[in-house]
C-alpha cells in the first residue's frame, strides 16, 4: 500500500513542511523526495544552504525508518555524515533518493543521494537512526 500521501500530510506544519519537502515515493526499501530552492533557504544569494540538503536527507531517512519499525516505536537521528559536491541554485528542484544500508532492530543506517535537475550529485548523506522500542 502506498503511504506517500499520509506521510506527506504528517510533515505538514512541521520543519520538513516549512522547508517545502515533498515526498514522491515512500516504501520500506526506498524513499524519494524533492524540494525547490527558494530565496529564504539560501545562505548567499542564489545558493541553497547546506543545512537544507542535510535536512532533506534526514527527513527521508526518518521516513524510511518509520516504515520499517513497529508502529509503537519512535526514532531519532543519532549520527549523520554529509559530503557536499556542488551547489544547488535558486529555482532548482533538487531530488533525493534514500536507501537502507542496514535495517536493524535498534538502529537503521540510510544513505541519501541528493541531485540537481541535471542529475549532478550535490550531496551524499549517511545517517544512523535509533529505534526506541516501548518496554
Amino acid at each position: 500500500m502506498d503511504q506517500t500521501p499520509d506521510i506527506q500530510q504528517r510533515l505538514h506544519g512541521f520543519f520538513p513542511g516549512l522547508l517545502g519537502i515533498r515526498i514522491l515515493e515512500a516504501a520500506p526499501g526506498r524513499v524519494v523526495g524533492e524540494l525547490t530552492v527558494r530565496d529564504e533557504l539560501c545562505t548567499v544569494p542564489g545558493i541553497l544552504h547546506g543545512g537544507v540538503l542535510m535536512s532533506l536527507a534526514d527527513t527521508l531517512g526518518a521516513v524510511g525508518t518509520v516504515l520499517n519499525m513497529p508502529p509503537e516505536a519512535r526514532t531519532t537521528t543519532i549520527e549523520s555524515k554529509t559530503n557536499f559536491f556542488g551547489p544547488a541554485r535558486l529555482g532548482a528542484v533538487v531530488t533525493a533518493e534514500c536507501v537502507p544500508l542496514h535495517l536493524g532492530k535498534r538502529t537503521m543506517v540510510w544513505q541519501t543521494d541528493v541531485r540537481s535537475p541535471e542529475g549532478k550529485r550535490l550531496a551524499l548523506v549517511t545517517q544512523t537512526q535509533f529505534v526506541d522500542l516501548p518496554v
